[in-house]
Protein backbone atom coordinates (compact mmCIF):
# COMPACT_ATOMS: atom_id res chain seq x y z
CA UNK A 1 0.00 0.00 0.00
CA UNK A 2 1.14 3.54 -0.72
CA UNK A 3 1.52 5.88 2.23
CA UNK A 4 1.47 9.63 2.04
CA UNK A 5 2.62 12.13 4.60
CA UNK A 6 2.19 15.83 4.26
CA UNK A 7 4.49 18.36 5.84
CA UNK A 8 3.94 22.07 5.72
CA UNK A 9 6.08 22.34 2.60
CA UNK A 10 6.00 18.93 0.89
CA UNK A 11 3.98 15.80 0.14
CA UNK A 12 5.95 12.57 0.63
CA UNK A 13 4.77 9.52 -1.28
CA UNK A 14 6.20 6.21 -0.01
CA UNK A 15 5.78 2.53 -0.64
CA UNK A 16 6.64 0.62 2.51
CA UNK A 17 10.06 2.00 3.56
CA UNK A 18 11.04 3.34 0.15
CA UNK A 19 10.51 7.05 -0.51
CA UNK A 20 9.21 7.17 -4.07
CA UNK A 21 9.00 10.92 -4.53
CA UNK A 22 8.73 14.21 -2.65
CA UNK A 23 6.45 16.79 -4.23
CA UNK A 24 6.37 20.50 -3.55
CA UNK A 25 2.88 22.11 -3.40
CA UNK A 26 1.33 22.14 -6.88
CA UNK A 27 4.14 20.11 -8.43
CA UNK A 28 2.25 16.82 -8.42
CA UNK A 29 -0.05 18.09 -11.17
CA UNK A 30 2.83 19.51 -13.14
CA UNK A 31 4.48 18.41 -16.33
CA UNK A 32 6.43 15.57 -14.66
CA UNK A 33 3.47 13.24 -14.96
CA UNK A 34 2.22 11.77 -18.21
CA UNK A 35 -1.35 11.57 -16.88
CA UNK A 36 -2.14 14.77 -15.01
CA UNK A 37 -4.55 15.18 -12.10
CA UNK A 38 -6.76 17.50 -14.15
CA UNK A 39 -7.68 14.52 -16.38
CA UNK A 40 -9.50 12.83 -13.48
CA UNK A 41 -12.79 13.76 -11.88
CA UNK A 42 -12.36 15.49 -8.52
CA UNK A 43 -12.26 13.36 -5.37
CA UNK A 44 -15.92 14.09 -4.52
CA UNK A 45 -17.01 12.28 -7.71
CA UNK A 46 -15.95 8.91 -6.32
CA UNK A 47 -18.47 9.24 -3.46
CA UNK A 48 -21.21 8.64 -6.07
CA UNK A 49 -20.02 5.07 -6.60
CA UNK A 50 -18.82 5.60 -10.14
CA UNK A 51 -15.45 4.68 -11.56
CA UNK A 52 -13.25 6.82 -13.79
CA UNK A 53 -11.73 5.11 -16.83
CA UNK A 54 -8.96 6.33 -19.12
CA UNK A 55 -6.16 5.20 -21.39
CA UNK A 56 -2.70 6.42 -22.22
CA UNK A 57 -0.41 5.09 -24.97
CA UNK A 58 -1.37 1.41 -24.70
CA UNK A 59 -2.24 1.37 -20.99
CA UNK A 60 -5.79 1.54 -19.68
CA UNK A 61 -6.59 2.64 -16.15
CA UNK A 62 -9.47 2.82 -13.69
CA UNK A 63 -9.86 4.75 -10.44
CA UNK A 64 -12.78 3.96 -8.14
CA UNK A 65 -13.91 3.83 -4.55
CA UNK A 66 -13.86 0.25 -3.28
CA UNK A 67 -16.33 -1.04 -2.43
CA UNK A 68 -18.05 0.67 -5.33
CA UNK A 69 -21.05 2.24 -3.60
CA UNK A 70 -22.84 5.57 -3.54
CA UNK A 71 -22.06 7.19 -0.17
CA UNK A 72 -22.71 10.82 -1.05
CA UNK A 73 -25.69 11.02 1.34
CA UNK A 74 -24.16 8.79 4.02
CA UNK A 75 -22.66 10.73 6.94
CA UNK A 76 -18.87 10.39 7.01
CA UNK A 77 -18.92 8.70 10.44
CA UNK A 78 -21.28 5.99 9.09
CA UNK A 79 -19.18 5.12 6.03
CA UNK A 80 -17.17 1.93 5.82
CA UNK A 81 -13.76 2.73 7.36
CA UNK A 82 -12.17 0.02 5.18
CA UNK A 83 -13.12 1.83 1.93
CA UNK A 84 -10.21 2.89 -0.26
CA UNK A 85 -9.53 4.36 -3.66
CA UNK A 86 -8.40 1.56 -5.93
CA UNK A 87 -6.30 2.29 -8.99
CA UNK A 88 -6.05 -0.42 -11.63
CA UNK A 89 -4.02 -0.58 -14.85
CA UNK A 90 -4.06 -3.12 -17.68
CA UNK A 91 -2.92 -3.36 -21.32
CA UNK A 92 -5.13 -2.26 -24.19
CA UNK A 93 -7.24 -3.04 -26.19
CA UNK A 94 -9.99 -4.46 -23.99
CA UNK A 95 -12.23 -2.81 -21.42
CA UNK A 96 -11.92 -3.38 -17.67
CA UNK A 97 -14.69 -5.97 -17.69
CA UNK A 98 -13.41 -7.78 -20.79
CA UNK A 99 -9.80 -8.10 -19.57
CA UNK A 100 -8.70 -11.13 -17.54
CA UNK A 101 -7.94 -10.32 -13.90
CA UNK A 102 -4.42 -11.77 -14.32
CA UNK A 103 -3.56 -8.89 -16.68
CA UNK A 104 -4.68 -6.19 -14.22
CA UNK A 105 -2.47 -4.56 -11.59
CA UNK A 106 -4.21 -2.79 -8.69
CA UNK A 107 -3.22 -0.78 -5.63
CA UNK A 108 -5.31 0.77 -2.86
CA UNK A 109 -5.01 4.29 -1.45
CA UNK A 110 -6.58 6.37 1.29
CA UNK A 111 -9.67 8.37 0.31
CA UNK A 112 -8.06 11.74 0.88
CA UNK A 113 -6.53 14.36 -1.41
CA UNK A 114 -3.12 12.94 -0.54
CA UNK A 115 -4.31 9.41 -1.38
CA UNK A 116 -5.83 10.71 -4.62
CA UNK A 117 -2.49 12.31 -5.54
CA UNK A 118 -0.65 9.09 -4.63
CA UNK A 119 -3.04 7.02 -6.81
CA UNK A 120 -2.35 9.26 -9.81
CA UNK A 121 1.40 9.07 -9.15
CA UNK A 122 1.13 5.26 -8.95
CA UNK A 123 -0.74 5.07 -12.27
CA UNK A 124 2.01 7.15 -13.85
CA UNK A 125 4.68 4.96 -12.27
CA UNK A 126 2.99 1.88 -13.75
CA UNK A 127 3.07 3.45 -17.19
CA UNK A 128 6.78 4.25 -16.89
CA UNK A 129 7.80 0.89 -15.41
CA UNK A 130 5.96 -1.48 -17.79
CA UNK A 131 5.86 -2.20 -21.51
CA UNK A 132 2.48 -1.14 -22.83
Amino acid sequence: MWLTTKTQENLHIKRKDHLARVFKPGEIIGALMAIEKKVFFNLKHYEYGEAFFGSYKGMRYRLAREPLENVVFTPVEQRNPESRLMATVWPEPYSYHDTEDEKKISEKFEITEEGFDAAIAWINEQYESNEW
